[in-house]
């Protein structure tokens, strides 16, 4: 296909899967630092972990800059070692507080209102910060219009046979962002509303980060990627494809065997 045909599937694809899903409601998180813990903890890991390394840190009062500041490497290591390589993770956020603090004055706000392509430089010159966790920032912390790549976006890819899942992450992230454009200004015209109704493919309930207010093309792009982690979690799997149960079944191309089965 043409990537403008490519582009053209994307859009179908969250048009199916959001009329079967609605809103996911990424990223379940209380405040925007809540959501950068997150953003690291969740480096080659699952969000299950994840959530028991965070509740630790939410029990221990520890959920905040302060907390993170003040708080002993030997305890945070404790704390997270949930979310696994919890040396490596605890060092990270320590350098990213480091960071804000030196570069910010402490103001998450003021690093936050940073021009998107500065802040996602500063970002990735962090220890630790490779291109999705850095466009998790900014996207889901402060809405910045960036579209976040991850291996289930790249599997989805490859098996529709779009990009090879080896494919350059800016490659693809310059795929989705093309393509997702013309959905962004149809809602800008028609807002969706963000219901909060049951709780389908990967959602989580609303939360005050996922209700924030922001732009129709970061809703869009943060949508998208909600979305396609319902279909890497549910039915595209690493091993294992379940495409006969899968909203984009009928997207797969000509003479793609239909796989059924667990994981």
């Amino acid at each position: 296909m043409s990537r403008e045909q490519d582009e053209a599937a994307l859009r179908r694809y969250y048009q199916a899967l959001y009329q079967a899903w609605g809103a996911q409601h990424w990223w379940p998180a209380s405040s925007a630092f809540e959501v950068i813990v997150g953003a690291y903890l969740t480096q080659n890991t699952a969000w299950t972990n994840v959530e028991r390394a965070l509740e630790n840190l939410r029990t221990a009062g520890l959920l905040s800059l302060e907390g993170i500041r003040g708080v002993r490497l030997t305890k945070l290591q404790r704390l997270i070692r949930p979310s696994g390589y919890f040396r490596q993770k605890a060092q990270r956020l320590k350098t990213f507080v480091a960071f804000l603090d030196k570069k910010y004055g402490c103001s998450l706000e003021r690093m936050l209102a940073q021009p998107t392509s500065e802040l996602r430089e500063e970002l990735l010159g962090l220890n630790g910060v490779g291109p999705e966790t850095a466009d998790s920032i900014l996207l889901y912390a402060g809405n910045h219009p960036v579209f976040v790549v991850d291996a289930y976006t790249r599997r989805i890819l490859e098996r529709h046979a779009i990009l090879p899942a080896r494919a350059d992450y800016e490659e693809i992230r310059e795929l989705f962002e093309r393509a997702l454009g013309p959905l962004a200004e149809e809602q800008r015209k028609e807002p969706v509303p963000l219901e909060a109704g049951c709780v389908r493919g990967a959602a989580h309930p609303p939360s005050a980060m996922s209700t924030a207010k922001r732009t129709a093309l970061a809703q869009v792009y943060n949508e998208m990627h909600g979305l396609i982690v319902g279909v890497g979690k549910l039915y595209c799997g690493k091993s294992r494809a379940k495409c006969e149960e899968c909203p984009l079944r009928e997207f797969l191309p000509s003479g793609a065997t239909v796989q059924r089965g667990e994981e």
